[in-house]
């Protein structure tokens, strides 16, 4: 068993990082070197800006080289409760620009020919128990209703050509899709470069401050200045920029990868091909990769930190839930097993925009794969003076209680969580 990453295991290496120390002035500095900093760097580039990345490992080091996989539409939230919660107006805002995301990916991987398997494959939102699905049923009313008629809802028996596991019914969204997350992220970092942004990784900033109107960032490998500054570094958001640490708890978030599946096993599993999520408050997602692994992470253990050992006690709690829903997979062996941490803000809802001489984009609570391209090219464009397309503009953002940068009370939260999905 290999204890990292699949997606960094099985795409080529960025080879564009430019060498030499960290030195000169730019128009936009973008702290980070995941989806959102490269989809924001690209977008500068491509309008002449001269933008920089600094990356303190390796480009798509953070959440966009450790995630699922999934390219899923739509809220993460139910729609009745964004609903209420952000009123119907931001609601249907947000939920579009989630299906915009996924057209804005389509559209960068055919104009840049990266090869990354995507594909539209579907989402299924698989009810774990019989009142889970009447909620399932209530949420997809108000959502075919209003803004996505590209939705359906599926009963158990239909899900007997989807899965081979019992669950009682689901709610398919069709728009959703899947890639090779790590393919991606390199051919995105690839067209950054040719468009003209010069990306630099093992460059953390140690220091930031503003002289004249001007940013100054040092870094392990030198020091730039900048008219502007973009921070996407999401969980692994440094004390240097506490305003936003505060206000994410780096949650860990686990994966593992079988070997490939068999023809039969493939039919046995997953004859839909689609990528899965169950109801359960600490759920489980998954789906095949190009090669037909079953890839199945889920909030194993509510812990911010992500090694081997701990990757290791979260990949074997993992199993026994593979075994649950896949019995007939519960002797497949595991190759792979990796783990990666999660920027969780407190209500679930990523955050954008611009706080005190800084632009930003993060807080994706898990579902940011197929957001953050996107909403890095919105403030980009933001950034660039042009029309603001930001769905998240002035929601406020107040810090988490007590939060000063380690999350302590995850134990409680996880608590919390397994004690809901014991009796709703």
């Amino acid at each position: 068993m290999k204890y990292f990453s699949y997606w960094h295991d099985t795409a080529p290496r960025f080879a564009g990082a430019a060498a030499g120390p960290v030195e000169g002035h730019y128009d936009v500095v973008v702290v980070g070197g995941g989806f959102t900093g490269l989809g924001a760097a690209r977008q500068l580039a491509m309008a002449g800006a001269k933008v920089l990345v600094l990356e303190a490992e390796t480009v798509g080091f953070g959440a966009s080289g450790r995630n699922g996989g999934h390219l899923n539409n739509g809220l993460a939230h139910s729609y009745i409760a964004a609903k209420a919660e952000l009123g119907k107006e931001r609601a249907i805002a947000l939920y579009r620009a989630f299906d915009a995301s996924i057209d804005t990916l389509e559209a960068i991987i055919a104009e840049e020919g990266i090869d990354c398997n995507f594909r539209r494959a579907g989402k299924l939102k698989l009810a774990s128990k019989p009142q889970h699905f009447e909620s399932l049923a209530r949420n997809f009313e108000a959502v075919h209703a209003e803004v996505d008629p590209d939705t359906a809802l599926l009963s158990a028996t239909d899900l007997k050509d989807e899965i081979g596991s019992p669950f009682h019914g689901a709610m398919l969204s069709k728009k959703s899709a899947m890639m090779h997350m790590g393919r991606y992220v390199v051919g995105l970092a690839e067209a950054a470069k040719r468009r003209g942004a010069v990306i630099v990784e093992g460059a953390a900033v140690t220091e930031r401050s503003q002289v004249g109107g001007r940013h100054v960032l040092k870094t392990s490998r030198g020091t730039v200045t900048a008219d502007q500054v973009m921070i996407a570094t999401g969980a692994y958001t440094t004390a240097n920029f506490s305003y936003f640490r505060r206000r994410i708890m780096a949650v860990g978030s686990f994966i593992v990868a079988t070997r490939p599946l068999t023809d039969g096993e493939v039919a046995s599993a997953m004859p839909g091909n689609r990528t899965c999520v169950n109801t359960m408050n600490i759920g489980n997602y998954w789906r095949l990769s190009p090669d037909n692994r079953l890839i199945f992470g889920g909030r194993a253990r509510f812990s911010a930190t992500s090694d081997q050992r701990s990757d290791a006690r979260s990949g074997a709690i993992l199993r026994e839930s593979l075994a649950r829903i896949f019995p007939q997979l519960a002797r497949v062996e595991i190759d792979y097993c990796w783990g990666g941490l999660v920027d969780i803000t407190k209500d679930r809802y990523p955050r954008a925009g611009y706080h005190d001489g800084i632009w930003y984009a993060m807080g994706y609570s898990g579902h940011g794969a197929q957001l953050s391209t996107h909403l890095g090219m919105t403030i980009a464009d933001a950034i660039l003076g042009r029309p603001d397309r930001n769905p998240l503009k002035g929601l406020d953002w107040p810090a988490i209680p007590g939060h000063f940068g380690k999350p302590w009370f995850l134990p409680l939260v996880g608590l919390y969580y397994k004690t809901l999905d014991r009796f709703q």
